[in-house]
């Protein structure tokens, strides 16, 4: 079957798709250049077959299938009774932030950024064993009351970090106990985690970039926000790290991708010391019995937030201190990056974190008047100004909540807020435009030194780079950003206010 041949055109950047297997109707909402491959719509048309579904499943223009999982990335699923743990990617708050400073095109030279970025290479590390290391205290704390407990412990002096993070830096939205952390994360994962602060990490396309502001959209937002044309931001995509991955893998039936991470996920299992030991063997036990019976169907592993309310609340409490640290691992790395360039640069960037937002999350939210399980997978929450005023932010309550959508390493990015007609989505937006069925360009490079050439002639330095895949990031390979952001508008999903053209970047 050709999906294509079946689906039902809303408009120009929206289609639906509802075939007789499935229990609610998938929106794809984009132009059809950008509709996915066969596989992709397989896998969407096989997670809406199941029967907790909520009034539909949504695919971004970004969405694409991945190695080894059962749902396809850029997709929000929704349910009213069940949290669905294999929609998602394995890496709980695996986010991206923009950091404005006061660098710009007028005041700092392309010399001094590659002097900054050259210095950056060791101390923003994308693949490593240590990173930051910080004691084990500190990781609980992180863990248990979000990131204050990392701007103590290293004297983050980042503007707004914790008023401009979702959530405020805690996604329990109080602070926990010591056992209540130990209750739902092995300590064998705690105390790794101690090293691994502060790496954007080498999984996909993780980075650090410094983005230059060369088009301002919207003047009124854009001025709230800090913004102005030719001012340098830094943008930040990382994962929850070790410590995120484990826990999850802890919690859900996934075969494991290298054999360091069964090795440890058994250890963990084995020393896994819990007040919630009966919960917890229950959670064991299905999870043993899926992987024996079940991985290879299109059956979901699933817990019951009704009939499995206990189980339910410890797998929400472990993604709530893994995502926490996912929050941190990111403000260690602005507060290194705000380090070394006052060093190489000799003065103060006066780092200001504009937004923190995660890619990944299991969320409780009320929409269409009910109260459901929100499961974005690669994708990002994207509040209009309505449902921000629920946060009580002092600036997006007014204006909507940020929504940063980048492409490839070498293609123009762009910032835009939430919208109050994004309802379609669940207020949801893509985090980039993914991976092309096609090539989107001729000029597609087939080594490093090929990319390198290539992003240099378009005035971008790559540093780093050392993997073979990285020439998998090259522009060719993704979305055309244009049409992404065309259906983005269209849809209703955000308002753009800037756009900006990558500089610098690191990437592994």
């Amino acid at each position: 079957m050709n999906y294509k041949d079946i689906l039902t055109k809303k408009s120009e950047h929206h289609f639906s798709l509802k075939t007789d297997k499935m229990k609610v109707p998938a929106e794809f909402l984009m132009n059809e250049k950008l509709l996915p491959s066969q596989e992709t719509f397989r896998q969407i048309e096989s997670i809406a077959t199941h029967n907790s579904l909520f009034q539909a499943t949504v695919a971004m223009p970004d969405v694409m299938s991945k190695p080894g999982r059962k749902n396809a990335a850029g997709t929000t699923v929704v349910s009213d009774t069940h949290i669905l743990p294999q929609v998602n990617d394995s890496d709980p708050n695996c986010g991206m932030r923009v950091v404005a400073t006061n660098l710009t095109d007028q005041n700092t030279t392309p010399e001094q950024i590659d002097q900054l970025f050259t210095a950056l290479v060791p101390k923003v590390p994308t693949k490593a064993f240590v990173g930051t290391r910080v004691p084990f205290h500190v990781v609980v704390d992180i863990c248990r009351k979000g990131t204050q407990a990392i701007i103590d412990h290293l004297d983050i002096k980042t503007k707004d970090e914790l008023q401009n993070t979702q959530g405020g830096g805690n996604y329990f939205g109080r602070e926990l106990s010591k056992d209540d952390i130990f209750d739902v994360i092995p300590k064998l994962y705690l105390h790794f985690a101690q090293f691994r602060l502060g790496i954007t990490g080498a999984a996909g396309n993780h980075f650090l970039d410094l983005m230059k502001i060369t088009d301002i959209v919207s003047e009124q937002e854009a001025q709230a926000m800090g913004l102005e044309k030719g001012q340098y931001v830094f943008m930040i995509h990382t994962g929850s790290g070790i410590l995120g991955q484990y826990t999850m893998y802890t919690y859900t039936a996934k075969i494991r991708e290298h054999l360091s991470q069964a090795i440890m996920t058994w250890i963990g299992h084995m020393t896994f010391s819990t007040r919630k030991k009966s919960v917890y063997k229950k959670i064991s036990k299905k999870v043993r019995h899926y992987m024996k019976n079940k991985i290879d169907s299109d059956e979901l592993f699933t817990f019951d937030s009704e009939k499995e309310p206990e189980a339910t609340q410890m797998y929400m409490n472990a993604r709530a201190a893994a995502s926490n640290f996912g929050v941190a691992n990111r403000a260690t790395i602005t507060h290194n990056v705000s380090q070394v360039a006052k060093e190489i640069l000799g003065r103060d960037i006066e780092a200001r974190l504009v937004y923190d937002l995660p890619h990944v999350s299991v969320t409780k939210e009320n929409h269409f008047n009910k109260d459901v399980w929100v499961h974005r997978s690669n994708v990002t929450r994207a509040y209009g100004p309505s449902r921000m005023a629920d946060q009580n932010h002092p600036l997006y309550s007014e204006i909507g909540e940020p929504v940063f959508i980048p492409s490839s390493m070498s293609t123009e990015a762009f910032i835009g807020l939430g919208t109050d007609r994004n309802t379609t989505s669940f207020f949801s937006a893509p985090h980039g435009t993914g991976k092309g069925v096609e090539m989107s360009e001729q000029s597609a490079p087939t080594d490093r030194e090929e990319l390198m050439a290539k992003m240099a002639s378009r005035g971008i330095k790559l540093y780093n780079g050392k993997s073979s895949k990285t020439v998998e990031q090259d522009s060719s390979r993704y979305k055309d950003v244009s049409q992404v952001m065309a259906g983005v508008q269209e849809n209703g999903i955000a308002k753009i206010i800037a756009k900006m053209e990558p500089v610098a970047v690191i990437m592994y």
